[in-house]
């Protein structure tokens, strides 16, 4: 905590108030750019010593004079300094299955030489602990009497700073530049010397996505900038704007700073859209303080053209002192506001369609920081018809707020995660540091439009007693009344997930989603029939402030193993390869694309689902996806519709998921996904519209089409929609004739002017109006168990249709498999099983057992009829070669070979074996009816010669 500066030091005092710590300057605005004086990149090979038993304090080897070299900006570990990754290695972060440490099945991965972890991406090599960082600078001559400021963009974690051997201080910021005075310094060359230790400085959670091994990584080093800049002896030390849109004014509050024995700059410029307004400095010793009053000119319109997605006009304003010394900054008009019937911007409805971003950079650990990349982000997050990003316990780069800033896409920032290793309001280190790091957070990017929501951090903990929960609840309800009041330029929440408290300004909290955590099979999309009715508007009508679901969605999709190449960086998927040897081992690897394929399509429609669920619910204040890119960590959780790298996975694009999520999206409330030829089929439609106007004049149209033909459509008075999502409730109930079962789509569209505004559709499953057993296949035997008289009857040449109910499918003993309609939820390591631990079916359409089951591929809607009630077939029972007709997707952890339905010969007869009940009350739906009818009419006719032979004991092993 040294802070001798020089004989010209700024005072102990300014140092603590504009930092929150002394004497690190967290607090200085990284938006301060081409100082008067210049700057210099101090980009460049530096020495360097890694300090493992924490002696260098100690022997002062800031005095030394280092000899290995690395280069800055980076890391350690992805230049390969460090040790070799191991059993040993103490990974930041929880492991909650600890299977791969003692399981046979992981023996090989365990060892030395081809060390691989199954639950995150993995570096190379591995530090925590302190290393030291040196090189020599040179002072140009035209700095002489200027002073100087060392700028560190983002360091990973603590710092420590000398010159020449000189102290400089420490900074503990997460998620902002580190910046240090050394005042004035000589022309010439000095040794600058840094010290950056990523041990857990403060407990604030080892799961978070700032410091985590299931993100980023827990590297050693300093990403972005770093430079050396020089203002004149007074300066701008930091700008905070306050634009007041209805008032038409834009306070500017300047802290300035001075070197002792300097003199005074008594006014500052304000300049905005070409006009200058000029405030007067009152000084306190060394610190200075202005507040200016920017009034635009009311026959400019354009001055005051506001931001938001649709237009996110940035306006420039700069900061000017006498001297020369200029600050330059850019801002948005806008006036967010929550009300008990969701969000406003600007004085308009709106929603937020989120998703989260958690601190993945595969190829270098830490967050991009250069533009260009959080370009390319904020470009795919609109692409997938998003406006939102929230970032999961942590703060981006500077570079994040600009590309939003530009894109109109809006932030949620966090600090932490305290939970599991600790918790908040218990009075631990970790309660004034979220203080802290909110300020400097605040300090560093609270001028841009796009930051618009904060929290303190992610699902905080208070050590599971009705006390430490009390004492959290208290903390933060202090915390979101200081700063709803220090900065409403933002809106406050007490956390991400809970607590609810009467304080917060908007609530985030996963109650309003299809799944939860635990819910396992009892969820909505699993134990009840598709529909697309139900929304959550009984909860949030509960609360007076708007509600916002927390990690909806969570849907896994299989490893895209192809994408193995990329991981050319820091992190690399030695995950996958455990994935692809377990596919390989099991006989499966040629299945890789299609399981990729099948299961993705199944991951979109719940996805679908989830989204349409709260764009259905009026007074919803939105919700924040888990996610569109994949988690690469806790167990690896594959979530995601594109990859870590932003790409997408050749499954869904983001056209079609922009159907769905959007700012125009028609919704569709129907009672069943299934419908009976000549019955009324009935829907009613409404609009979530959060555009930037009303559609005036909007025709609503809409029409149901199956098998290359049309069955029904109908359009509606053109009408006036509003903006928001209240219920327009367009009713319909068309008669659908069919001649045989058939996959029909409904689709909605929106015009206005003959322009296609937007477009919907569902899927939904016509059948016959009964479905009677074929005649022929009156010789064939059904039979709910595999017993002797079975057995004997197929001995004697006869077929026979095994419908085995789930409670009588056998089960793998270890990680037995548990079926559901669903995708997996999060990924089965991380939550320890929960079900459903599959991935859905795979199928072929073409198969002439399917000819009547409409189906595609992969598992859709319908298939939830038989799925919800089934088990799956173990494969492994029986000989190599057994190609079922629907084939089950088990979890890549396990990789088993599965089956719904397989044909197998036995002696002289043949069998059709599923893994579901084909007789009584189960299956009286009209979708398990057609199943067997298609599966009867099958096994009847010419086609049915099934390839793999199998033994009467192997038959019966597939049951119990």
């Amino acid at each position: 905590m040294d802070s001798a500066i020089n004989s010209r030091r700024i005072s102990r005092r300014r140092l603590v108030q504009s930092l929150g710590i002394a004497p690190f300057l967290g607090l200085i605005d990284t938006a301060i750019a081409d100082a008067a004086g210049g700057t210099a990149n101090l980009g460049a090979t530096w020495r360097r010593a890694l300090d493992k038993d924490d002696a260098g304090l100690d022997q002062r080897w800031f005095d030394r004079v280092l000899t290995d070299t690395l280069t800055l900006p980076g890391s350690l570990e992805r230049q390969g300094v460090g040790e070799p990754v191991g059993l040993a290695t103490p990974w930041t972060g929880d492991v909650n299955d600890r299977s791969f440490f003692n399981a046979p099945g992981y023996a090989r991965y365990r060892a030395a030489d081809d060390f691989k972890v199954p639950f995150f991406l993995q570096p190379d090599s591995w530090y925590r602990g302190p290393a030291w960082y040196q090189r020599d600078i040179d002072i140009p001559a035209s700095w002489r009497g200027k002073r100087v400021e060392l700028f560190l963009e983002r360091p990973h974690w603590e710092t420590r700073v000398w010159i020449d051997g000189r102290a400089l201080g420490r900074g503990d910021a997460l998620h902002v530049p580190h910046c240090y005075d050394l005042g004035v310094v000589q022309p010439g060359k000095h040794r600058l010397t840094i010290r950056v230790d990523n041990r857990m400085i403060v407990e604030i959670g080892h799961n978070g996505h700032g410091v985590t091994d299931h993100t980023q990584g827990n590297w050693n080093g300093i990403a972005g900038r770093i430079e050396l800049r020089a203002t004149e002896p007074v300066w701008i030390e930091r700008v905070d704007l306050y634009p007041a849109l209805a008032e038409r004014t834009l306070t500017v509050r300047a802290k300035l700073g001075r070197l002792a024995g300097a003199g005074t700059v008594d006014t500052v410029d304000v300049i905005f859209a070409g006009r200058a307004t000029r405030g007067t400095v009152t000084w306190t010793g060394a610190d200075g303080a202005v507040e200016v009053v920017v009034r635009p000119d009311p026959a400019d319109a354009a001055a005051m053209r506001t931001w938001d997605e649709f237009d996110p006009v940035l306006h420039a304003v700069t900061v000017r002192l006498a001297n020369g010394e200029t600050w330059k900054g850019r801002f948005g008009w806008r006036a967010l506001a929550a009300t008990p019937n969701g969000f406003t911007l600007n004085g308009r409805p709106m929603m937020f369609r989120g998703a989260l971003e958690c601190a993945i950079s595969p190829l270098t650990g830490h967050p991009a920081t250069d533009i260009a990349s959080w370009r390319r982000i904020m470009r795919r997050v609109k692409d997938y018809g998003l406006n939102h990003l929230r970032f999961h316990s942590y703060c981006p780069p500077e570079a994040a707020f600009d590309a939003a800033d530009e894109a109109g896409v809006y932030l949620q920032v966090e600090t932490v995660w305290a939970n599991q290793s600790t918790r908040i309001g218990s009075g631990l280190a970790v309660d004034p540091w979220v203080h802290a790091e909110t300020d400097r957070i605040l300090a560093a990017h609270g001028n841009h439009p796009s930051f618009v929501l904060m929290t303190h951090g992610n699902e905080p903990g208070g050590g599971h007693t009705p006390e430490g929960e009390a004492k959290r609840d208290a903390f933060l309800g202090a915390y979101v009344r200081h700063y709803r009041e220090r900065d409403p330029r933002r809106l406050w929440t007490s956390g991400s997930g809970w607590p609810i408290l009467e304080d917060n300004q908007f609530h985030v909290t996963p109650t309003p989603r299809i799944q939860a955590w635990g819910d396992g099979l009892k969820s909505r999309i699993n134990s009840k029939p598709p529909e697309t009715r139900t929304d959550y508007r009984d909860f949030v009508s509960k609360y007076r402030v708007p509600v916002i679901s927390h990690e909806i969605g969570q849907w896994c999709v299989y490893p895209n193993l192809a994408e193995r190449p990329k991981y050319t960086g820091y992190l690399k998927a030695k995950n996958f390869d455990i994935f692809a040897d377990r596919l390989r081992d099991n006989g499966l690897a040629s299945h890789a694309a299609d399981f990729l394929h099948a299961s993705g399509r199944l991951q979109v429609l719940c996805y679908k689902e989830d989204i349409e669920s709260a764009l259905r619910t009026h007074g919803m204040g939105g919700f924040q996806l888990l996610g569109l890119q994949d988690f690469p960590g806790q167990g690896t959780a594959l979530v995601g519709v594109v990859d870590p790298f932003w790409d997408d996975k050749g499954y869904v694009t983001g056209a079609e998921y922009r159907r769905f999520c959007g700012p125009t999206v028609p919704l569709a409330r129907m009672p069943t996904r299934v419908a009976r030829s000549g019955a009324p089929f009935a829907f009613s439609i409404d609009v979530a519209h959060f555009g930037p106007a009303p559609i005036e004049g909007a025709e609503i149209a809409w029409r149901i089409s199956g098998g290359n033909a049309a069955l029904a459509s109908g359009t509606f008075p053109a009408r006036t929609i509003a903006v928001g999502n209240a219920p327009i409730e367009l009713a319909a109930a068309p008669v659908l004739t069919v001649p045989k079962a058939m996959t029909a789509k409904l689709v909605v569209d929106v015009r206005r002017a003959g322009r296609l505004v937007a477009r919907n559709d569902w899927d939904l499953w016509v059948y016959p109006a009964s479905i009677e057993r074929p005649t022929q296949a009156a010789s064939l035997r059904r039979a709910d168990r595999i017993d002797q008289a079975l057995l004997d009857h197929l001995a004697g040449g006869g077929d026979a249709l095994i419908g085995l109910p789930a409670a009588r499918v056998a089960n793998h003993a270890e990680r037995p498999v548990k079926l559901g309609f669903s995708s997996i939820f999060w990924n089965t390591l991380w939550t320890q099983g929960q079900a459903p631990t599959t991935l859905g079916v795979l199928c072929d359409p073409r198969h002439a057992a399917l000819a009547d089951f409409p189906t595609e591929t992969h598992g859709n809607w319908q298939w939830w009829y038989l799925l919800h009630r089934a088990g799956a077939l173990r494969l492994d029972l029986l000989p190599a070669g057994v190609a079922p007709i629907v084939r089950v997707i088990d979890d890549w952890f396990t990789a088993r070979p599965l089956g719904l339905v397989i044909e197998v010969a036995v002696g002289k007869g043949r069998a059709i074996v599923c893994g579901f009940a084909v007789d009584g009350a189960e299956a009286a739906d009209p979708v398990s009816q057609q199943l067997v009818a298609s599966l009867e009419l099958y096994m009847v006719g010419a086609t049915f010669r099934p390839a793999a032979r199998v033994s009467p004991e192997q038959l019966r092993s597939l049951a119990v």
